[in-house]
This record gives structure tokens, C-alpha cells and sequence, in this order.
């Protein structure tokens, strides 16, 4: 029998407290597993009591769906399955498309890629300017009403877009990079949330992997997203590994690891947060899922949030290319910082 952890609920759906991405078994991070190593990450997560996996049509243009589809779905009545839509491959190139055939097409190929009839939580991946995002939606409203969906998300998007995507129909959650040095939800979307009862997943908890101490002075390798991104460049790398030595050293004062205390802490911010960490290796995450089990006290995770005001990491989260993507809210002065 799979192991049982502790739920949270976004919308009508009930999720494990911490799930899985699965986007680095396929995408953007480097080394790659191989496919039986992959295989093997997803089923041990399953076994460990995780309920929520979250893909997407970009991740290996279609290839992380394909994995799911053929390691989990014999298990398809234990777990959520969340993939995304909206941002994917466009003549072999990563584009946006949030027109309502293209979205509708995207959907079919996902729900034959991972060998469902229902996606249990599809989101919006990014909002695409040149569609309103009411168009977008009545897409997404016609295929729950076709039963290929259960529920509706999005992802990467402002308040005022969550407010006007939310009038059209109820969001069930909200997905954006959230995590000790990624604090922008902060702004605004963690309280248009709470005020529509919209339930929130955290992407990159713990920094991309730099705040679990997987990322060294030399940086990562090329053809790696990170390289890419602006935090894992010089002169801002080495500002933010000294960031992480400090938060390693509260860690240490804690009696857990670095990941652990940046889960630990998302989770401490309000019971409809999720995280969603991503990794290949299975003592990574049981690592991740022991945060769940953690009693830290009132002044260490004061002393993470002491140690991570707005603004405290060094460079922009993505480049100029990437962040015309993004719609969520900035802080004074981050978009500076995309070189």
C-alpha cells in the first residue's frame, strides 16, 4: 500500500501537502535522466504518498507527458494529474498560442500522450497578449463541460488576469514560482487567492535547485534553462551561493536541510499553498517529503523571511526574452536585473 501524507485542496481537488514537477525528468535541467531512471522517480513518488503531478505540453515538447502516461497510468484512480497548455512548440519552437483551436488541439494531443480520457487540472501556462484571456477561457470552459477536464488553472499571471479569468469561471489554483528568494505572489496574488478561494502551487520551492545546495560555484552546465537566467549568472551567482551559505547555516540551527527548511517555510505561509518540487533523484525526494513532517518554531522561519526581504536575490528570475511571458508582479527594480 502507498504510504499516506497529509492533504490540501485546490478548488474541488484534494492533493498530497507537497507533490511532484516533473518537468526536469524531461526538460530544461541537465544532466537528464535516463527513461528507466525517470520511471523509477515517478513510481517511488507514488508509492511514497504523493498524489499531485504536474506536467505540461512544453516539457520535452510532449516527451514528460509521454512519460507520465506510460510509467503512471495504471494507476490513474490514486493521484492528480495537472498538465498545462498555452505555452508550447510552434514549428519546433517554444511560442505561445492561447487561441481557443489551438488550445482545444493542444489538449487532445495531451490526453492522448498521457493515455487519459480527463486531465484532472489544466492550466493556462502563460497568458498569450494577443488573446484576451476570456477567449482563452471559454476554451478551457468548453472542454470541462466535454469532461476532458475536471478543473481549470493558471499560470504565471497578474491579479487583475486572475480576477478577470475567474469571473468567466471558478479557478480551482494558481501556479507560480514561489520560495524564499521568489517572493513576488507576495504582491498580490497570494490575496486575490485567498479572496476568491483559489488554492496556489508553488513552482521552484527551493530556488531551482540553488537553495538545496545542488548548484555549485562553476554554476551549471551549458545548455542547461539556468544558464539563461540571469540569478545563475556572474556576477549574480556568487552573491547568491553566499545567500545560500547563510541559509544553510539556519538550516543547520533547524535540524534539517536547506530544501527542507524552504518547504517547510512555503508550507507555513497558509494551507492552500502546495509545493511542487522537481527532481531525479530518489533520496532528494524523500528528502523533500520529510519537510512535510517538520515542526519548525516561529523564530527560525522568521529569521528565512529576516534573510529574504523582496529583492534579496541577485539578478531578474528570467531574462528580458522569458519575462515578456510573465505576467505575475514584479518588485521595484527586478526587472533591472535581467542582465
Amino acid at each position: 500500500m502507498p504510504a499516506k501524507l497529509p492533504v490540501r485542496h485546490l478548488g474541488p481537488l484534494s492533493v498530497s501537502a507537497i507533490g511532484l514537477g516533473c518537468m526536469n525528468l524531461s526538460h530544461a535541467y541537465l544532466p537528464p535522466p535516463d527513461p528507466a531512471q525517470a520511471e523509477r522517480l515517478l513510481l517511488h513518488a507514488i508509492d511514497s504518498g504523493v498524489t499531485f503531478f504536474d506536467t505540461a505540453a512544453i516539457y520535452g515538447f510532449g516527451q514528460n507527458e509521454e512519460l507520465l502516461g506510460r510509467t503512471l497510468m495504471h494507476r490513474r484512480g490514486e493521484f492528480t494529474l495537472a498538465s498545462k497548455c498555452v505555452l508550447g512548440e510552434v514549428n519546433g519552437q517554444r511560442a505561445l498560442d492561447g487561441s481557443p483551436q489551438a488550445i482545444a488541439q493542444v489538449l487532445d494531443h495531451a490526453l492522448r500522450r498521457l493515455r487519459v480520457e480527463q486531465i484532472d487540472l489544466y492550466y493556462m501556462h502563460r497568458l498569450d497578449p494577443k488573446v484576451p484571456v476570456e477567449e482563452s477561457m471559454g476554451a478551457l470552459v468548453r472542454a470541462l463541460e466535454a469532461g476532458k477536464i475536471r478543473a481549470i488553472g493558471l499560470s504565471e499571471m497578474s491579479a487583475p488576469t486572475i480576477r478577470r479569468a475567474h469571473a468567466v469561471h471558478p479557478i480551482a489554483a494558481v501556479q507560480t514560482e514561489y520560495s524564499p528568494w521568489t517572493r513576488n505572489p507576495e504582491i498580490a496574488v497570494l490575496d486575490v487567492c485567498a479572496e476568491l478561494g483559489i488554492g496556489f502551487v508553488a513552482f521552484s520551492p527551493v530556488g531551482r535547485g540553488l537553495l538545496a545546495g545542488r548548484i555549485g560555484r562553476e554554476g551549471v552546465e551549458e545548455g542547461d534553462l539556468r544558464t539563461g537566467m540571469p540569478r545563475f549568472q556572474p556576477p549574480h551567482l556568487a552573491r547568491n551561493l553566499d545567500l545560500y551559505d547563510r541559509l544553510r547555516m539556519l538550516a543547520d540551527e533547524a535540524g534539517c536541510s536547506s530544501a527542507q527548511l524552504c518547504l517547510a517555510w512555503l508550507l507555513a505561509k497558509g494551507d492552500t499553498i502546495v509545493p511542487i518540487p522537481g527532481t531525479t533523484n530518489i533520496a532528494h525526494l524523500d528528502e523533500d517529503l520529510a519537510a512535510i513532517h517538520l515542526d519548525l518554531s516561529p523564530a527560525i522561519l522568521a529569521a528565512v523571511d529576516t534573510l529574504f526581504p523582496p529583492g534579496a536575490a541577485s539578478g531578474g528570475r528570467y531574462n528580458a526574452q522569458a519575462q515578456a511571458q510573465v505576467g505575475t508582479e514584479t518588485w521595484p527594480g527586478e526587472l533591472e536585473e535581467q542582465a
